[in-house]
């Protein structure tokens, strides 16, 4: 995973907590719309992600099958 993905994956945690918690008095909560947008990213940044290692792999198999003949 690339480092700029994991930045936005930790601020995609810190979106989930803070739909639990209030962060000026610390008192439960929970914000729907924050609760499943953060889910919702961390889906999509874990797809993305297997995605490009897919495609640099298949690359890499391809160049490799090229340089064997």
């Amino acid at each position: 995973m690339d480092k700029y993905l994991t930045v936005v994956l930790i601020f995609m945690i810190v979106t989930i907590a803070i739909a639990f918690f209030d962060p000026t008095t610390g008192d439960m909560r929970f914000i729907p719309h924050l609760f499943y947008g953060g889910i919702a990213g961390i889906i999509i940044i874990f797809l993305y992600s297997s995605y490009k290692e897919k495609k640099a792999r298949q690359e890499a198999n391809a160049k490799r099958r090229r340089s064997k003949k």
